[in-house]
């Protein structure tokens, strides 16, 4: 399914996304299952955008139609219960290459959490026609997003969760560019990391900061440092 999507999606137009991951059965089954989340806004369009990855198959489910955008803004609700633990860590990809495929499978198969998945993000459209210096994100190249966010419910697996979670990223480092997504940076990340997500404009912002905040007193942040 990840060798379809890769090439399917790179094909979509900018009102359809497709994310693929690999997740557990919503059943409460543990079952390992791999699945496309996708999005159109355009509902003139949606049905022949969609063909292809709906025809694709034969699904497990089939769970896609018309729905009001609040609606679908929620529709992971459950999967993040009050109290769950959370460790993610995430980068842009250089693509999804058959390699990476492989070890992100491989390394699936001993994800100690049932709550726990990995994810490709597709980055495509408009958000990647602006500037990288427009703005203070600068990650504006076509292409994916690869997201471990790893859940649990007892303090007790804290450990074993953390550990996969970092083990899975170092398997796939060789894979990933030096690009970070601010949203998912962990409260341990590094100030490496925290370049990373600003990239060129790193050195701009910090300037920023120099002049507004010198005393760093908005500080309790993915921190630039005056």
């Amino acid at each position: 399914m990840l060798r379809f999507y890769r090439e399917a999606a790179a094909n979509c137009p900018d009102e359809l996304t497709v994310f693929a991951a690999l997740v557990h059965a919503p059943d409460g089954s543990g079952m390992k299952v791999a699945g496309m989340l996708v999005c159109h806004t355009d509902p003139d369009r949606a049905d022949a955008d969609l063909a292809p990855f709906l025809e694709w198959g034969p699904p497990a489910m089939v769970e896609v139609g018309p729905m009001p955008y609040p609606v679908m803004n929620t529709l992971l609700d459950a999967g993040y219960p009050a109290g769950a633990l959370n460790y993610w860590l995430s980068s842009f990809t250089t693509g999804i290459s058959d390699e990476l495929i492989d070890t992100v499978v491989q390394r699936f198969e001993s994800v100690p959490s049932p709550m726990s998945a990995i994810l490709f993000e597709h980055f495509h459209g408009e958000v990647t026609r602006i500037d990288p210096s427009a703005a203070a994100v600068p990650h504006r190249e076509e292409g994916w997003n690869l997201l471990l966010p790893s859940e649990w419910m007892d303090p007790a697996d804290t450990a074993r969760n953390i550990q996969w979670t970092k083990d899975t990223y170092a398997a796939v480092t060789e894979q990933l560019r030096n690009a970070r997504w601010l949203n998912y940076l962990g409260d341990d990340q590094a100030d490496d990391a925290i370049r990373a997500a600003y990239g060129p404009n790193y050195d701009r912002l910090r300037e920023v900061k120099r002049s507004y905040d010198p005393n760093n007193v908005f500080h309790l942040n993915h921190n630039i440092t005056p």
